[in-house]
């Protein structure tokens, strides 16, 4: 059954490091950190922590879950890539999930409130990564990334309740357009715990399908100097 798994889940692609082990339904060990740099050195550790302190080894795990993205390009890579390699190392299936899901399930129940829910997280230039998802918490849209000014036109009408560490930017602009929008009472970065949850109702993947990262925009390039002139 799903909720007997023994899951370790880490976001590294937001604003921040996360690590949690979930065994039998309860997350008993977590860790959150806010950083913007850094996440390649945190990470492990961090995971080391979680795992010494809920008392099992990587041995006792039946899965690994991770953020997929969108985020930063580095922490996505860097979550990634210790997933594939503690997977590799003990045959284990990655479950993936998307910042969108993570920021979405971890919005407490809103009542009969009829608002969608709009999870806008910071693109780190000017545009917002945007989904909808109804209050039932199926997905409106495919993720986008776009412009605070845009969002308005992009999204379904009505009234809006807004989460993610971009929410701050995307509720001027709709305000602006007339929407009536709330803030949402939820964390402004990912929870490794709410990842696990996530992660435990699904089925598993296999373990020779890893998951595919989020990206919504090509990576910043910058030419090694002097290679225009040398064109």
């Amino acid at each position: 059954m799903a909720e007997e798994r023994t899951l370790l889940a880490f976001d590294a692609a937001g604003g921040g490091c996360s690590a949690a082990v979930r065994v039998r339904g309860a997350t008993v060990a977590s860790r959150s950190e806010a950083m913007r740099r850094g996440q390649a050195e945190r990470l492990v550790p961090m995971l080391q922590e979680v795992m010494a302190e809920a008392g099992i080894s990587y041995a006792g795990l039946d899965a690994v879950a991770v953020t997929v993205g969108p985020g930063g390009f580095t922490g996505v890579r860097i979550g990634l890539a210790t997933a594939r390699g503690l997977a590799l190392a003990r045959n284990l299936p990655i479950i993936g999930v998307t910042g969108f899901e993570a920021f979405a399930a971890a919005v407490p129940p809103h009542g009969n409130d009829d608002r969608a829910l709009l999870v806008a997280i910071d693109g780190k230039r000017s545009d917002i990564y945007a989904q909808a998802f109804a209050p039932d918490g199926a997905a409106l849209s495919e993720p986008a990334a776009l412009l605070p000014e845009a969002l308005d036109g992009w999204l379904p009408p009505g009234p809006l309740l807004l989460a993610g560490d971009g929410a701050g930017q995307a509720q001027p602009a709709l305000r602006a357009a007339g929407r009536d929008t709330v803030l949402a009472d939820a964390p402004a970065r990912i929870d490794a715990a709410v990842v696990a949850r996530i992660a435990a109702s699904r089925p598993l993947p296999q373990v020779q399908t890893p998951p595919r990262p989020l990206y919504l925009r090509p990576p910043d390039v910058t030419p090694p100097r002097g290679a225009e002139a040398a064109r």
